[in-house]
C-alpha cells in the first residue's frame, strides 16, 4: 500500500557553501513517520531471524522493508528534482545533472 504525498516546491538553499534541504514540517513529519515504521520492520526482521523463522517469511519481510525504503527515496528524489535541481539549473549550475544521474544510479542498484 503506497501512500502518495504531493511534493510542494520547497526551496533548496546553499548557506555558506553548505547545501541543505528545506522540507516543510508536513514533509519532514511524513518522512520521519515512514522511517520509524521501517525501523520497526527491521527490528521485526531481526526478531524473526532470532526465532529461526522460515527463510521465505523473513525474505518477504525484507522485501517489504526494501519497498518502504524505496518509497521514502522516491519522495525525496521527487522533492529534490522539483526544488534543488530546478533551482540550480536556473542559476546556471548544470553540474547538478551529473550529480542527479549518479544519485539515481545508486538508487536503482
Amino acid at each position: 500500500m503506497e501512500n502518495h504525498t504531493e511534493v510542494a516546491h520547497e526551496p533548496c538553499c546553499t548557506d555558506d557553501n553548505e547545501r541543505k534541504s528545506h522540507h516543510s514540517d508536513k514533509m519532514k513529519s511524513n518522512l520521519i513517520s515512514r522511517l520509524n515504521r521501517i525501523e520497526g520492520q527491521i527490528r521485526g526482521i531481526k526478531g524473526l531471524i532470532d526465532k529461526d523463522t522460515y527463510c521465505d517469511d523473513v525474505l518477504n519481510q525484507i522485501a517489504a522493508a526494501q519497498s518502504a525504503l524505496n518509497s521514502v527515496g522516491k519522495l525525496l528524489l521527487e522533492g529534490h528534482m522539483k526544488s534543488c535541481v530546478i533551482d540550480r539549473i536556473q542559476s546556471g549550475d548544470h553540474e547538478v545533472i551529473d550529480e542527479l544521474l549518479i544519485t539515481v544510479n545508486k538508487l536503482m542498484k
